[in-house]
């Protein structure tokens, strides 16, 4: 068995919320009580049951025990648990690629809709490969790694059409040339395109409140769970749970007052482009 526990991915929210499902619904057990007959702490319990650990099978088959779960909904919910961790193509990891991005496409896989708010650059989910290589470039990115770099990106745009998306993007962002003039064309051609294929590209222009220009941040919102905010920082990343979004669901409702309209930011963008 590693000594390593993997990062918690999309998965573990919605098994921590059927654990937790069990233990309220069919036994007489609190957090603390249910904790210690397990053999953990409290906290440990409490991070599984949100989803803020990453769950193995043989957690659920030792809680499940615990519990005394009849066979046939106990096999049921390891079997989920054993499958769950082979999803997708994150779960192997790709050279020169950060761990985070795994983690952060699990996510993304399994929400039902997503919101971006980019400050500085096109999202990554809106990204061409051009300006995509240009940022990374700007980065000090090892060129022999940014091939794959834009492999993992590209792989984890392929949840947009299955999903609610809206990105809200600040104007700034859309003149900054990363990969050279040509490829912000490029770029601005394609948020123009998207926009007509019912994603949602909403351009935000001065001014705004200072709250919202603090950093950059993507929100998950889940079928069967408590919505994400995942906030990239440099070589890394920070996952907010529960009350610590509450208020980007509030910021999200700000933006989206604040914001053209889908038809009136595709004009914009247009008019950008053709000026370059």
């Amino acid at each position: 068995m590693s000594g390593q526990r993997k990062n918690p991915q999309a998965r573990d929210r919605t098994i921590g919320a059927q654990l937790k499902a069990v233990r309220v619904e069919q036994t007489s057990l609190n957090l603390e009580a249910a904790a210690k007959a397990i053999g953990w702490s409290t906290a440990t319990l409490s991070r599984t049951e949100n989803g803020k650990r990453h769950i193995t099978s043989e957690d659920v088959a030792t809680m499940l025990a615990i519990y005394g779960v009849p066979i046939t909904q106990r096999e049921e919910l390891i079997e989920s648990a054993r499958t769950g961790t082979q999803a997708g193509w994150w779960s192997r990891p790709l050279p020169g690629v950060l761990p985070d991005v795994g983690t952060l496409a699990s996510y993304e896989a399994s929400a039902r809709a997503i919101t971006d708010w980019s400050l500085t650059s096109v999202p990554g989910l809106l990204q061409t490969e051009r300006y995509a290589e240009g940022i990374m470039l700007q980065d000090g990115i090892r060129p022999q790694d940014i091939e794959m770099r834009w492999i993992a990106r590209l792989r984890r745009q392929q949840v947009l059409p299955k999903i609610e998306y809206v990105a809200f993007i600040h104007e700034s962002a859309l003149r900054r040339p990363f990969g050279g003039v040509d490829a912000l064309k490029e770029q601005l051609r394609h948020l123009e395109r998207a926009s007509t294929r019912g994603l949602g590209v909403r351009v935000v222009r001065e001014p705004m409140p200072h709250r919202a220009l603090l950093h950059s941040w993507l929100m998950l919102h889940f079928p069967e769970a408590a919505p994400v905010l995942h906030v990239e920082l440099w070589g890394s990343s920070v996952y907010l749970h529960d009350s610590e979004v509450q208020g980007y669901e509030n910021m999200r409702s700000m933006l989206d007052h604040l914001a053209l309209s889908g038809a009136e930011s595709r004009s914009m963008i247009e008019q950008l482009r053709e000026r370059l």
